[in-house]
């Protein structure tokens, strides 16, 4: 665990019961012309001597590190990290620069390096993850402020993106073609996924107990047709974000985000 997030789990504990809001982060205090700031350059080094347990804790949660990213590629909800934490130890040892072209992730290994494309914009960078977090469990990827910016989402606080892994041993492909205007992605919280269609439908009919409207969207994954129960498509990440914790109020313990 990082002193990142060692440091926001005290916060958290000692503001808990009383009222109070911790310190929220921030851009830097004058304009940054990212666009003269390079991506990373992927580079094959060894795991960093910190931040590659198999697994470790925050808040209660148990996270599993990835022995072997190769061929990860995931889409997901992106944030950022900006002043509260420049200078401050990453999870891999480097000290945090909101000015390089850095993220964090929960199971990447320390370090890797990814391609970040913006699914609403098309825009993408290369980033080296070298800290763990975000532990909001609706985020995919925590962007340096650099890099946030660069791609378009600092401004609003998050973006839907997608994260590919890079292999640091050949060179970086181009970036991928994001067909957002044509097809703009769509925003989901899915509550299961069932071989046995019975088995989707009465999930679907309890959530309609409680009002909601769900989808139940069949896909073929491999040999397995899998039928989705889900909710959406959803206006924003805020709307998602509200809805995920009502959802946990009402006792609907497995949910995710869904970006397609």
């Amino acid at each position: 665990m990082s002193f990142r997030s060692a440091r926001v789990g005290v916060i958290a504990l000692l503001l808990g019961g009383c009222g109070s809001l911790p310190i929220k982060d921030s851009a830097p205090p004058r304009a940054v012309d990212v666009s003269t700031i390079p991506d990373a350059v992927p580079r094959a080094e060894p795991l960093s001597k910190y931040g590659n347990n198999p697994s470790y804790q925050v808040n209660g949660a148990t996270y599993q590190v990835l022995a072997d990213a190769t061929g990860y590629n995931e889409r997901g909800i992106a944030s950022w990290y900006g002043s509260k934490f420049h200078g401050q130890r990453t999870s891999s040892g480097e000290p945090y620069d909101m000015y390089a072209m850095t993220a964090a992730h929960r199971s990447l290994p320390l370090p890797s390096y990814a391609r970040v494309t913006n699914l609403q914009n098309g825009r993408s960078v290369v980033v080296k993850i070298n800290d763990r977090g975000p532990f909001h469990e609706n985020r995919l990827i925590d962007l340096s402020y650099a890099a946030a910016t660069k791609l378009d989402i600092s401004a609003n606080g998050t973006g839907m993106v997608e994260v590919r892994v890079l292999d640091a041993r050949a060179p970086a492909p181009p970036p991928a073609t994001v067909a957002h205007a044509a097809a703009p992605p769509q925003l989901y919280v899915q509550l299961g996924a069932f071989a046995q269609p019975e088995n989707a439908q009465h999930l679907a009919d309890q959530l309609k107990s409680h009002g909601f409207q769900p989808l139940i969207q069949s896909a073929q994954l491999g040999a397995e047709l899998l039928h989705r129960v889900r909710l959406g498509p959803l206006p924003s990440v805020d709307f998602a974000d509200a809805l995920v914790q009502k959802l946990l109020r009402l006792g609907f313990s497995q949910r995710s985000v869904v970006i397609e």
